[in-house]
């Protein structure tokens, strides 16, 4: 019972879902709350304007880019820290898993065997010596 539950949480398809819940979730938290908190303030003294910085407004329509980019760097930490806490760990448990199972060379049988050893004391006994066949 306990190998089929580790199999099925081996299984690259739960690996998958793990991972897109926790982008969708607990990184998304953190990371936002790192945006608002340091990268807004930030993008707002390199493009002036204060905490509405880097937003251009035409005929009255604001045009947020600060808005975006601190969303692309959020985007950017999230993956990377999703990436490497847990698809590389996984994927190296995987591989040493598949190490592990690596098949035995499979044994030919002993009347094939037997029948090639014929077939080479045959070929040897020919006039010309041995041939491939």
């Amino acid at each position: 019972m306990l190998k089929g539950f580790k199999d099925f949480l081996l299984r690259g398809n739960i690996v998958d879902l793990a991972v897109a819940v926790v982008i969708g979730t607990a990184f998304t938290t953190l990371v936002g709350a790192f945006g608002s908190s340091f990268i807004d303030p930030l993008l707002g003294l390199v493009g002036g304007g204060g905490p509405e910085g880097m937003t251009v407004t035409v005929d009255g329509q604001n045009f947020l880019f600060g808005a975006f980019i601190t969303a692309l760097i959020t985007f950017t930490i999230t993956a990377a820290v999703v990436y490497f806490a847990i698809v590389v760990p996984m994927k190296t448990v995987q591989e040493r898993l598949a190490r592990g199972k690596e098949e035995a060379p499979v044994a030919v049988p002993e009347d094939i065997q037997l029948l090639r050893e014929i077939r080479d004391a045959l070929a040897a006994q020919r006039p010309g010596g041995p041939t491939q066949i």
